[in-house]
């Protein structure tokens, strides 16, 4: 499950809500072991979501680097060559 949950600081454009809040899914259900949570735990899902998102957004937002920002075009690029390199797929 977490496998999905990619590196969101320092790229250019800087990640959006919705990549934060993805992120923040991926991890509640990681910690829950719940894909979708039942209606009784529904309500404690999603406020857990939410909690993680907002503290995402302040995690991102007060981290700083003198690295230059990566450019999300060239990461996934990388990210497409080192998979196929590892899994011997082609193009």
């Amino acid at each position: 499950m977490c496998r999905n949950i990619k590196t969101l600081f320092n790229f250019d454009p800087p990640a959006t809500e919705e990549e934060i809040e993805a992120a923040a899914v991926q991890f509640v259900r990681k910690l829950s072991g719940f894909q979708q949570p039942s209606k009784a735990n529904e309500k404690a899902f999603h406020d857990a979501v939410t909690d993680v998102t907002a503290v995402a957004r302040k995690l991102l937002d007060s981290l700083v680097t003198n690295a230059d920002a990566r450019n999300r075009e060239v990461e996934a690029e990388r990210a497409k060559a080192r998979n196929a390199k590892r899994f011997g797929m082609s193009e």
